[in-house]
């Protein structure tokens, strides 16, 4: 287990590390959230969505990000509090930290006004981050 915590810590940092150019000619971030806990879990940090000069985007959990635990957490969108599975970013890379996720092309975060710390295991939401 220690071996897979830390391929997956160098791996964000890898992934940061590539996005900086990117996220450094960005303008400023398009929206950012601040998580709350669901369904009896604590989930807590800021989030911000940045559009890329290309026309893309990358999802960054703040450093102070934190979940308490859950079974087979993911990040999304959604909208009006409904998780929207179709904006699924993949699969939490940390319980805690900063960790940046790319927006696919075929979706459009102008169409959500949240960010999502989902189970995928039990269909729940672990924690929520309303955007402004």
């Amino acid at each position: 287990m220690k071996s897979l915590l830390s391929i997956t810590a160098v791996a964000t940092v890898f992934a940061i590390s590539a996005l900086g150019p990117t996220l450094a000619s960005a303008e400023e971030a398009a929206a950012t959230g601040t998580f709350t806990g669901a369904n009896d879990h604590i989930t807590t940090g800021g989030v911000s969505v940045v559009k890329t000069p290309g026309g893309g985007a990358v999802v960054i959990l703040d450093a102070d990000f934190s979940l308490d635990g859950a079974p087979d957490p993911s990040v999304g969108f959604g909208i009006d509090g409904e998780y929207v599975k179709a904006s699924d970013l993949g699969d939490l890379v940390n319980i805690g930290g900063l960790q940046a996720y790319v927006v696919p092309a075929s979706v459009n975060v102008d169409d959500f006004n949240e960010v999502y710390i989902w189970c995928d295991q039990f269909n729940v939401s672990l924690g929520v981050a309303s955007l402004n």
